[in-house]
C-alpha cells in the first residue's frame, strides 16, 4: 500500500535530480569557513533577501534559537504569539538555553499580531521587569499569509519601541508565491530572517539565519556553542541550492491542491477553515483520533488534533485527493450510522 503522508510538508524525499546535485557538490571544513557550497548558499540566500550575510544550520529551530540569542541577552524578553512555533514548539530553548523569557500574546484570526497588544506587552524601562528587546513574526502563520502592509506597520512599530524584528520564515516562499512577489518584498521589513529549505522547498535538511554581517558573526559564535557547526556540509546546502532553483514557482500547485482538498471536505459536511496556502485546517473535535485512526488503515497518514491539520507537499499529487477525499466521506457515513 503507498502512503499518502499529510502530517507536515517536511516528510518529502529528495528528488534524483537533487540527490545528483548533492552527489556532486564540492565541499571543505565550513566550520573553518572553507565549504564553498555552503558559502555560495549562504551568499545567494542573503542576497536574495535583502541581507549582507547568512549562516547554513542544521534546522529551522536552531536558525530561529541562534537568532533570539543573538538578540537578547540573558534576562531579556522576546514578545511573540502564543501559537508560534518559536515560542510552542522549539522545546523551551530560549528560555533553558538563552535565559530569555518568552512573553506570549494571542494572534489574530489572520495569523497576525495585533500591534496594540504588543504595545501593552511591552515592559516599562524599570529592574523590576525583563527588558523587552524583540518581536517575532511568522509567515506563513498556520497556512495564513501576513499582509505587507501591516509588515510596514511592524517594521515603523519596531523601530518607534526600540525593538528588533525577527521573521520566522520556515514557509516564507509559500507566503511569497501567494502574494506574487519577491521573497525580499516580505524580509524588508525584518532586521534577521529564518528560511527553512526542508519544508515546501524539498530539501533533505537545513535553514539559513540571515541579517547583517555583525549579527551573522555572533550568531556564528553561538552557532559552535550549541554543536551547530558542520564540516563537510556542501552536501546539504547543494540540495538547498538546487531547491532554490527549481522548487518555489511550485509551490502554487502546493497551494492549489490544498484549495481543492479543503473545498471537497467542506462540501462533505466538513468545519473547513479559508485555505491560503498549502495547509488545510479541518475542525474535528473528539473525532480526530478515530479518523486519524480509520485514515491509517487507508494508508493515509494523518496527526491526530482537534483542529486537524492537513499539509500539501511535493510528493503529494493530484491522483492522491480522490483517496483522501473519499476516506473523509467513509469516515463521515460510518460516524452518521453511529
Amino acid at each position: 500500500m503507498s502512503v499518502i503522508d499529510l502530517r507536515s510538508d517536511t516528510v518529502t524525499q529528495p528528488s534524483a535530480a537533487m540527490r545528483e546535485a548533492m552527489l556532486a557538490a564540492e565541499t571543505g571544513d565550513d566550520v573553518y569557513g572553507e565549504d564553498p557550497t555552503v558559502i555560495l548558499l549562504e551568499r545567494r540566500l542573503a542576497a536574495d533577501l535583502g541581507f549582507s550575510a547568512g549562516m547554513f544550520v542544521p534546522s529551522g529551530t536552531m536558525s530561529n534559537l541562534l537568532a533570539l540569542m543573538a538578540h537578547c541577552e540573558r534576562g531579556d524578553e522576546y514578545i511573540v504569539g502564543q501559537q508560534a512555533h518559536t515560542y510552542k514548539y522549539e522545546g523551551g530553548g530560549a528560555a533553558v538555553l538563552g535565559s530569555i523569557q518568552p512573553q506570549p500574546i494571542e494572534m489574530e484570526a489572520d495569523g497576525t499580531l495585533d500591534l496594540a497588544r504588543v504595545e501593552a506587552a511591552i515592559k516599562p524601562d524599570n529592574f523590576h521587569f525583563a527588558r523587552s528587546r524583540l518581536l517575532v513574526l511568522e509567515n506563513t502563520m498556520h497556512g495564513k499569509v501576513l499582509p505587507l502592509d501591516y509588515l510596514a506597520a511592524a517594521r515603523d512599530f519596531s523601530h518607534r519601541h526600540g525593538l528588533a524584528l525577527h521573521l520566522d520564515g520556515a514557509r516564507l516562499y509559500n507566503a511569497a508565491v501567494k502574494l506574487g512577489c519577491d521573497a525580499c518584498e516580505i524580509t524588508r521589513h525584518f532586521d534577521t530572517v529564518s528560511v527553512c529549505l526542508s519544508k515546501g522547498l524539498g530539501a533533505p535538511v537545513g535553514s539559513v539565519l540571515c541579517g547583517s554581517e555583525a549579527f551573522i558573526a555572533k550568531a556564528r559564535r553561538l552557532r559552535k556553542m550549541v554543536g551547530g557547526g558542520m564540516r563537510q556540509a556542501g552536501i546539504l546546502a547543494a540540495a538547498g541550492l538546487y531547491a532554490l532553483e527549481h522548487n518555489i514557482g511550485r509551490l502554487a500547485d502546493d497551494h492549489r491542491r490544498a484549495l481543492q482538498l479543503g473545498h471537497e471536505l467542506a462540501a462533505l459536511g466538513f468545519a473547513v477553515e479559508p485555505v491560503q496556502t498549502n495547509m488545510v485546517y479541518v475542525e474535528m473535535g473528539e473525532k480526530a483520533a478515530a479518523l486519524t485512526a480509520f485514515c491509517a488503515q487507508r494508508g493515509i497518514r494523518l496527526t491526530p488534533a482537534t483542529r486537524l491539520r492537513l499539509v500539501t507537499h511535493m510528493d503529494l499529487h493530484d491522483e492522491h485527493l480522490p483517496v483522501v477525499v473519499n476516506a473523509f466521506a467513509e469516515f463521515a457515513e460510518n460516524m452518521g450510522r453511529c
